[in-house]
């Protein structure tokens, strides 16, 4: 517990975790799939059905697939804790003349509330910048909307699609947003 229960005693703190941005590494794969997956089956029910989390977290849990996105030339950023395990991520696109394409942001659910995905978004955008990208741009969903608001990103519009799952065609929804560089 972070807090001391006897009244005649300060009252303690709760110890403060720092964390670092850093580069991907493939040993971060496995990591980053439950990452993603904890994040959307845990916070994901906050704002979407049981099917739409369902359909939404079976895309996301092969580790090959950041193996894989790196290896084509695409850039992860890790919120990597006191022991250099990741406790978030951003993936980036690469950046092309329209812009950098944020494509995730996910935070595990038990380091949440800690400005990881501030400093992650805020990573992106000097990584865009340096890549002289006039603008940053990415889905959001309901859940990571806030974040990106914070960062300044605007939506532009409601996106209504669907994602075949177990058979199923599963309706859902997120947000185009972009934030501009130049």
């Amino acid at each position: 517990s972070c807090s001391n229960r006897q009244p005649e005693r300060p009252r303690a703190t709760c110890p403060r975790m720092s964390y670092r941005i850093r580069l991907f590494r493939e040993d971060d794969a496995d990591a980053l799939a439950a990452i993603a997956v904890r994040a959307i089956e845990l916070i994901g029910p906050r704002a979407y059905s049981r099917n739409q989390v369902a359909a939404w977290a079976a895309r996301h849990g092969d580790d090959r697939y950041f193996i894989e996105r790196v290896r084509d030339g695409q850039t992860i950023f890790i919120a990597a804790d006191e022991g250099d395990q990741p406790c978030a991520y951003t993936l980036l696109e690469v950046p092309e003349a329209d812009g950098c394409h944020v494509d995730h942001l996910y935070c595990d659910p038990d380091h949440t509330r800690r400005g990881l995905a501030e400093q992650l978004l805020a990573r992106a955008e000097r990584f865009a910048r340096d890549a002289r990208a006039p603008r940053l741009y990415t889905e959001a969903s309901e859940l990571a909307r806030p974040a990106f608001e914070r960062a300044g990103y605007r939506v532009e519009h409601r996106r209504d699609f669907r994602i075949e799952h177990a058979g199923r065609s599963v309706p859902i929804h997120n947000y185009a947003m972009e934030k501009a560089l130049a």
